[in-house]
């Protein structure tokens, strides 16, 4: 984070605390953190970064977390289903992607990807274990959302994990959508 002191109000303000409260969490003195933010103190280098350190611990804590955000809706197919059933599923929820899931673990994903990297000629012989991809990562409920970002840049879908059960998918649009 590049940290420009004059700014520290308008920081403060936005996660909400006082002078007082800040300068506890920051290990310095109230009358110090007042100081800085009239104008009328230039503190040193290690009063800055101190400053800035908790800055950065205060703004991580208030990122969003995929329980923030998921699609606690998850709609999944085990890997004997029809190639039809799969493409009537997908029709019906308006999805583009389906997770496999075979005992309550994830074995893959089925996407409309998948199914058009097929020989359309003989694709309603084939089921889910046929065509399916690699399995989509699965993050826990309290995985920042900047780790999801990263990771939606290179598969199409992620999945939640609260303890041993899947609680939720987040897409590419849900993620596009916590952003408002």
């Amino acid at each position: 984070m590049v940290f420009d002191i004059t700014q520290l109000k308008k920081i403060r303000k936005q996660v909400n605390l006082t002078q007082f409260q800040f300068a506890q969490k920051a290990g310095v003195s109230q009358s110090m953190i007042a100081k800085i933010e009239s104008g009328r103190l230039d503190p040193t280098y290690t009063k800055v970064k101190k400053i800035e350190n908790a800055l950065n611990d205060l703004t991580r804590s208030h990122e969003k977390e995929a329980r923030d955000f998921m699609n606690k809706n998850v709609i999944s197919i085990n890997e004997n289903e029809k190639i039809s059933d799969i493409i009537k599923i997908m029709n019906k929820h308006k999805i583009s992607q389906l997770p496999v899931i075979n005992n309550g673990h994830v074995v893959g994903l089925v996407s409309e990807s998948s199914i058009l990297s097929k020989n359309l000629n003989e694709i309603k012989k084939l089921r889910a274990r046929d065509l399916m991809d690699n399995s989509p990562p699965l993050i826990s409920v309290d995985t920042k959302i900047e780790v999801i970002r990263q990771l939606l840049m290179y598969y199409p879908i992620v999945l939640v994990k609260n303890k041993e059960t899947i609680s939720g998918l987040i897409t590419k649009a849900d993620l596009i959508k916590s952003l408002v």
